[in-house]
């Protein structure tokens, strides 16, 4: 099929919940992607953060191939040595404690929302979770309540209730919320979907201080940041403040999906049997895929390349702010970055881009988001910098 056929298809037998753009990409090698006419692009966008360590690797391939000779799936009724490494791995890289396993950073995030609410009734808690405004936890009915973005949410109300949500970054409003006695603060160190906005290391000081005192979980949602996005292994380790419960998915699986919730020493014990499952979750290939993926992130460095190269791409962005004059304002950690437009002008700024074979996209009408590979290079920077420079220049 070519490619005009692939998307008439797609129009007639896949539900339109996805503002898809006009390009059917068929390959992938590291930083680049290839469409169904043989055009090859510069990937800004590495699936939203999925192919941090490129597409198709060699590790994750021969991994998931070999696993997949072997077994593939027999359900959490029996153990499996494959999720068991995971989670220790994981626990290993982050903190003490102990690891659920399902299929995405929403589910990750359902099974935090469910031990905040367990930990509420065991200790005869409110069961109500501090949020914040702009985030972004997932498109169940649990986690989009816990988003901070009511645009999302009005279409599906009602909502479930237990969530309050306060301006990101204001220490004194996360104080008078954390006064009314909630069970925990939710919060992304950076939150990607709401535009990329670094949290100050007051606001997460405060936020640990905050739990500590009022005897609070903090849930700290890395599902788009973790795993050597920002230049440290998770986001939080920049501010030396550790979570109670952390939420990865995305770079986990190296492509495949996978998603973890990950309960500290405080939320041990949160989930007993019965309490909460995933059929698919922490499968024998997903968790051989996340395996290698975590391998490879060590063995290549690649919080090392994301400090480095994310510093680099700033700084082509600050070129490109004074060159042109469109760009009020950059914004980001490691390879994790945002652009803000001074016009409108993101969508046609992203469709420019990729007509020119470099792939970027916009959480706003004003705000481009760069999540290229962890593995990208200068050169892959300066190809994506031309490109956006020229596209500014004759908007």
């Amino acid at each position: 099929m070519n490619a005009q056929q692939i998307i008439d298809l797609d129009k007639q037998y896949v539900m339109n919940t996805y503002a898809r753009l006009p390009v059917v990409f068929v390959r992938g090698a590291g930083v680049n992607l290839w469409d169904a006419d043989g055009k090859k692009y510069v990937d800004f966008v590495g699936g939203l953060g999925v192919a941090a360590i490129g597409h198709a690797n060699p590790a994750i391939a021969e991994a998931v191939c070999a696993q997949a000779k072997q077994l593939v799936h027999v359900s959490n009724l029996f153990y499996a040595e494959q999720p068991a490494q995971l989670a220790k791995q994981l626990v290993e890289l982050s903190f003490k404690g102990e690891v659920f396993f399902a299929n995405s950073g929403a589910e990750a995030n359902e099974a935090a929302i469910k031990m905040a609410r367990r930990f509420a009734n065991d200790n005869g808690r409110d069961g109500t979770i501090i949020t914040a405004s702009r985030s972004f936890h997932g498109r169940t009915l649990a986690t989009l309540a816990a988003t901070g973005q009511p645009e999302k949410q009005k279409p599906f109300a009602p909502m479930p209730q237990g969530f309050v949500h306060v301006p990101f970054n204001d220490v004194n409003a996360l104080d008078r919320a954390a006064s009314k006695g909630a069970c925990a603060i939710m919060l992304e160190v950076i939150q990607g979907e709401g535009g990329v906005h670094v949290a100050s290391p007051d606001y997460m000081t405060r936020a640990r201080e905050l739990c500590d005192t009022h005897g609070m979980l903090l849930i700290v949602d890395e599902v788009q940041t973790g795993l050597a996005r920002t230049g440290k292994m998770f986001a939080w380790q920049h501010f030396g403040v550790t979570p109670d419960i952390m939420t990865v998915a995305k770079a986990l699986g190296g492509g495949l999906p996978i998603g973890a919730a990950i309960a500290g020493e405080r939320a041990r014990g949160l989930l007993r049997p019965g309490d909460h499952g995933s059929t698919f979750g922490g499968s024998l290939l997903t968790a051989a895929a996340g395996l290698a993926a975590l391998d490879y992130i060590k063995q290549a460095d690649l919080c090392q390349n994301a400090e480095d190269m994310g510093a680099y791409l700033q700084e082509k962005l600050v070129e490109i702010r004074d060159a042109t004059g469109r760009i009020g304002g950059i914004r980001g950690m490691g390879l994790m970055m945002a652009a803000e437009l001074k016009e409108p002008v993101a969508a046609i700024v992203v469709d420019e881009c990729l007509k020119a074979g470099v792939v970027i996209n916009r959480t706003s009408e004003t705000t481009l988001r760069f999540l290229p590979p962890l593995i990208v290079g200068a050169a892959d920077i300066d190809r994506v910098a031309t490109v956006l420079e020229k596209v500014l220049e004759e908007l």
